[in-house]
């Protein structure tokens, strides 16, 4: 079966027609334009192949009985029916990636079946970025491989490690961070980071990081999101009533780093930088940013990639 995409976009193509946003505006300016997703199926228009409706688009049936499940445009997400397995699809990526990762989970999308991401437009900044989106949520889901991602306050490090796993189907969320009954914010920003996360997604709240992530725990097809490492090392010396001297938890900052180099799943984990912040005013709260800091570059050492992300841009290197 070969599929040819002479247009990708949605209904009115990228950029759309008068809009002014930055997407449209930068393509606009480049000279480039993407039609309105059109598909040939074995050099045939997708539209005269015989379709079955499902909820958010169709289910076509090639003529050497291939199936392949269509978003019907963007924002919709296709519901396949039970058993339903797909020699391809065509989804709206843009908007949806996690719903690659439900039909993965379901088993309607498998190693084998060619993904492809229809309907693009400017809910996304750039066909750059969709381009380095699209090469996490298209790769293989095997592990070992692992990601660490640093940023400062409100820099959006945490939505970019989740949008790194959107379209995986088996992943584990190792909040190091619990809602505190005495603190509504704090409680408000976790249920915030609860509510964007996929639903499948489990969650597992534990300062025993090294301990959660031995390898017997995961195989290679897991994911894990650890978020974060600086609210696990301040927990870590809490629980050992340290702050006068936070050195002293160096042996449980050698385990972590054990367990990172041994897992042998798919895991990103976000960490804040402390390298461009003010030096701390006192000696525990140096301390304790010497130690993140050197726990930063140990796990760095230890990881296939590393990403910062500054004002919800990501600055990686080659």
């Amino acid at each position: 079966m070969n599929i040819e995409l002479s247009g990708t976009a949605g209904g009115t193509g990228w950029p759309a027609p008068g809009c002014g946003c930055a997407s449209c505006s930068r393509l606009r300016a480049s000279g480039a334009r993407f039609e309105p997703t059109r598909v040939l199926l074995d050099g045939v228009p997708l539209e005269r192949y015989a379709r079955k409706d499902v909820p958010g688009g169709y289910d076509v049936e090639g003529p050497d009985g291939r199936r392949v499940l269509v978003a019907a445009g963007p924002g919709e997400r296709p519901e396949p029916p039970d058993g339903a397995v797909y020699d391809a699809a065509l989804l709206d990526l843009v908007g949806s990636p996690d719903h690659l990762g439900l039909l993965r989970r379901t088993g309607a999308v498998t190693p084998r079946t060619d993904v492809r991401a229809v309907h693009m437009d400017h809910r996304i900044r750039s066909p750059r970025e969709l381009e380095r989106r699209l090469g996490h949520w298209l790769r293989p889901p095997d592990g070992p491989h692992r990601t660490l991602i640093l940023g400062g306050a409100r820099s959006g490090k945490s939505a970019e490690a989740e949008m790194r796993l959107l379209a995986h189907p088996d992943v584990t969320y190792l909040a190091t961070s619990a809602p505190r009954d005495d603190d509504p914010e704090w409680t408000a920003r976790v249920a915030a980071h609860r509510r964007r996360r996929p639903s499948w997604w489990r969650t597992i709240e534990t300062t025993a990081l090294a301990e959660a992530l031995r390898p017997e725990e995961w195989g290679p097809g897991r994911a894990v999101l650890v978020d974060g490492i600086g609210t696990w090392l301040a927990a870590v010396i809490d629980e050992a009533g340290a702050w006068d001297d936070p050195a002293s938890v160096r042996p449980r900052l050698d385990d972590l780093v054990a367990a990172w180099r041994a897992v042998p799943a798919r895991v990103v984990a976000v960490s804040d930088e402390v390298g461009l912040s003010l030096v701390p005013a006192t000696p525990s709260g140096r301390a304790f940013a010497d130690l993140l800091g050197t726990l930063n570059q140990r796990l760095a050492a230890e990881s296939e990639d590393v990403a910062l992300v500054v004002a919800g841009r990501i600055l990686e290197p080659a």
